[in-house]
């Protein structure tokens, strides 16, 4: 027999391995196996295939059409039918008996299958493998949050020195980006339906020839896909209408940009000038061909460039948000690249928690980032006599500072900090010598404030408490999810 194609969609170099059974080439139309088991035996239950009829078919039987190769419908698409769903019909009914065989595929239509099958598939991934990954990353990223939370660190906007947070902060803002969109990845699994609404969506052939019993409350779309664990769609036309899996492939891009931001993040605090955290290097790992001495942030790299090739995948969900008419054939090629946006979002996961084979705790990779603390340090008292500018300056203004305190700070302390080089605070003070209302304003902050003002790295604001908050939040998400 041959080799199966397991080849997924996207490039060959990102393949993760857990994908393969449901994206794997050849693994492709499993689902539409399963959707026409589930309508015979419907047709069976309501009487529409005779016991005798239905009994031919075997576990043997069953277990070939569903898997039945996509390779296999690729040869009989080429050589006879031009049409793949027309292909499969065609490999089934050369399985089973032929009083079955007559039943296969009635009433569905192509669109039936493609797209009902490609939402099982969708959801299976995310269930089965994706979901996982995502608890098992947010229980680690919770660990880090939790670990550093208090541990100082110069926050940065516009990559300039800001005012502190600390490493647990960091971590909680990330945090909380995977966890939302965690959820809304689980919320809009559950909004992916099915169809089995025949050629235009209008149900023509179920109510026209007997597949409808009208006494009954179940339609037979809704007994159909029951037993493929979906719901049916409220409406639809030979499509199912693309927002469902729209709006869930996404949450999955949101989610491969929550990602992105941890490797935007992370290669930026490993720069050599910053160096606040480190990849861990597995055995035998290289940085560079010919720089021996380099440790390159490649996982974090690897991390955000996955999102920009999901921002680009998405702009082909978006191209396929209108058909004309009922349906044609524009967007089925483009639709088949769909699931590269999980593929990607898999790989960023699968590098995120890649496990080093040669490290006894046979810890992730998040696990293994490293937090130099000299660093944190080093960095952090290197503006410190410059970052207590806000703190100062509203104080001022609430102690009642006459004039415009930030201009003050801006213009005046500044200057006289950079010349003596010294901190704001001692400015401060230097300046209240030359100008007796600064220093009757002075005199009236509270002595704690003033205290303040000296310890910039006290001025840390909830940063502790909001990372210890975030972490117990999103661990409560995923317990109660």
């Amino acid at each position: 027999m041959e080799e199966e194609n397991l080849s997924l969609p996207g490039n060959p170099r990102y393949q993760p391995e857990d994908l393969k059974p449901i994206f794997g080439y050849d693994n492709l139309y499993k689902p539409w196996g399963e959707i026409e088991l589930a309508k015979l035996e419907v047709m069976k239950e309501i009487g529409m295939i005779p016991a005798s009829v239905w009994e031919t078919l075997t576990d043997d039987q069953t277990k070939k059409i569903l898997n039945i190769r996509t390779t296999k419908t690729d040869d009989i698409e080429h050589k006879i039918t031009k049409h793949d769903v027309n292909a499969h019909v065609r490999l089934i009914k050369e399985i089973v008996d032929p009083a079955l065989a007559r039943f296969v595929h009635m009433p569905l239509t192509s669109y039936d299958k493609i797209d009902t099958g490609e939402v099982i598939k969708f959801r299976r991934a995310f269930v089965q493998i994706i979901a996982p990954k995502i608890e098992t990353l947010i229980r680690e990223l919770a660990l880090l949050t939790k670990t550093f939370a208090g541990e100082l660190q110069i926050g940065r906007t516009h990559g300039q020195h800001a005012i502190p947070i600390t490493v647990g902060f960091w971590f909680a803002t990330i945090l909380y980006r995977v966890t939302y969109n965690y959820l809304k990845m689980c919320e809009f699994t559950s909004c992916l339906c099915g169809k089995i609404s025949g050629a235009t969506g209008t149900y023509n052939a179920q109510v026209a020839l007997g597949f409808e019993k009208f006494e009954d409350k179940e339609t037979f779309e809704k007994k159909v896909l029951r037993k493929l664990n979906l719901n049916p769609a409220m409406i639809s036309t030979q499509i199912l209408m693309p927002e469902q899996v729209s709006y869930f492939l996404f949450s999955a891009v949101m989610m491969s940009a929550s990602l992105g931001q941890l490797g935007r993040d992370g290669r930026q605090l490993m720069r050599t000038e910053i160096n606040e955290i480190t990849e861990s290097f597995m055995k035998g790992q290289v940085g560079s061909s010919t720089m021996a001495h380099k440790r390159n942030p490649i996982n974090f790299e690897n991390t955000e460039g996955m999102w920009l090739k999901n921002k680009n995948e998405f702009g082909k969900v978006l191209d396929t948000l209108i058909s004309e008419h009922q349906r044609d054939l524009v967007n089925s090629s483009i639709k088949r690249d769909f699931p590269i946006i999980l593929v990607n979002l898999t790989y960023q996961l699968n590098t995120l928690l890649r496990v080093d084979k040669n490290d006894e705790e046979r810890a992730t990779f998040i696990k293994r980032i490293k937090v130099n603390k000299e660093k944190l340090e080093n960095n952090f008292k290197m503006d410190a006599n410059y970052i207590m500018a806000e703190p100062i300056y509203i104080s001022l203004q609430l102690a009642g500072y006459p004039g415009d305190a930030h201009r003050l700070v801006n213009e005046t302390l500044m200057s006289v900090a950079e010349e003596f080089k010294c901190s704001l605070t001692d400015a401060l003070m230097k300046q209240a010598d030359k100008d007796e209302k600064l220093a009757d304003v002075i005199a009236t902050i509270p002595s704690e404030i003033m205290e303040l003002i000296r310890q910039p790295e006290k001025y840390t604001g909830k940063a502790e408490k909001k990372a210890n908050e975030i972490a117990d939040w999103a661990l409560y998400q995923i317990a109660i999810s």
